[in-house]
């Protein structure tokens, strides 16, 4: 049966973020042919409303109000009820990002409805939409069928591909006005400690460092091996406990999940806790000196060596690739 779905758009340093663009292939086969509405939030956002139609969006619903400029719980969630109220749509669908784990369980709450988080894979037949999500630290996956009441599900980036773009792809663009009050949260400013950069959660290449890289300096050969890789870095819980680096690149069960293309471990030995944020990585390489270390047994790729050793004739490989 067709459904009107509407997908969050979000967006993060005025662009939008490409799980928004994962969302609406998910959203597609939740549609079944309906209505794919994008909805985007914020203080100047009609310039991305096009992003949205030409990766697959039917119709953009632009909500421009100053109190939208920053992301604050209240004045989203006030904005999207008033949109799901006007547009009475069949699906909601968010990224499983910091904001769609904080915005979706509040919108549940308020609509009395169910909440299908972190799905990594929609299956479809005549009748319904399974969605498919990780459980017990990724160690097992459970199937969930959403049969009466609106469907609201937030998608883990990098798990659906999204749609090709289409740049001649056209579709309405509409305002919609909306009543921000009462808030309890007021942002007055954004202090960054990091500017620019791939966010963890949708970059295709990491290269980590656990407890192994001994110290702040460890990690400069492996953000050297980022750069060439066109990734990011990232950490272990025990990385960032001793102080080598920021609890913003932890990964983990108390961190960030991430699923990239490519994920080089350097120096994790592979505790539970690690694992469970980084498993379900396409490819996996470890570097550890212990040949008896956890992270090899999930490792599709494994070196047994000091990583001081083995990153630089990584990365001085890679150097003489790109030069010739």
């Amino acid at each position: 049966m067709e459904k009107k779905v509407l997908v969050f758009g979000e967006i993060r340093d005025g662009e939008l973020r490409n799980v928004s663009f994962e969302a609406i292939a998910a959203a597609k086969q939740v549609a079944d042919g309906g209505e794919i509405v994008g909805v985007l939030l914020g203080g100047n956002v009609k310039n991305l409303a096009n992003d949205l139609i030409h990766y697959g969006a039917d119709r953009v619903i632009t909500v421009e109000n100053d109190q939208l400029q920053s992301y604050t719980p209240d004045a989203y969630s006030q904005a999207i009820m008033q949109v799901i109220t006007a547009e009475k749509p069949e699906a909601f669908i968010l990224g499983h990002t910091a904001v769609g784990k904080d915005l979706s369980p509040r919108i549940a709450a308020k609509l009395k409805s169910g909440l299908i988080s972190d799905a990594v894979r929609l299956e479809t037949d005549d009748k319904e939409v399974t969605f498919i999500r990780p459980i017990f630290s990724g160690k097992a996956f459970e199937k969930l069928v959403v049969r009466e009441g609106l469907i609201l599900a937030t998608i883990r980036p990098n798990n659906i591909d999204p749609l090709a773009k289409d740049g001649s792809r056209t579709g309405d663009v509409v305002s919609m006005d909306v009543e921000i009050k009462d808030l309890r949260t007021i942002i007055q400013e954004v202090v960054r400690k990091t500017a620019g950069g791939i966010d963890l959660s949708e970059a295709k290449i990491i290269v980590s460092g656990g407890r192994g890289v001994k110290g702040k300096d460890g990690f400069k050969p492996l953000q050297e091996l980022a750069d060439l890789l066109g990734g990011t870095v990232g950490a272990s819980r025990g990385a960032c406990d001793a102080e080598y680096c920021d609890y913003s690149l932890q990964i983990g069960q108390t961190g960030k999940v991430v699923t990239p293309d490519l994920y080089i471990a350097c120096g994790i030995s592979g505790a539970i806790q690690h694992v469970a944020g980084m498993s379900n990585s396409k490819i996996i390489v470890a570097i550890n000196k212990d040949p008896e270390a956890n992270i090899f047994s999930i490792a599709d790729y494994g070196i047994v060596g000091d990583l001081f050793e083995v990153l630089p004739l990584m990365i001085e490989e890679l150097k003489s690739i790109t030069v010739s």
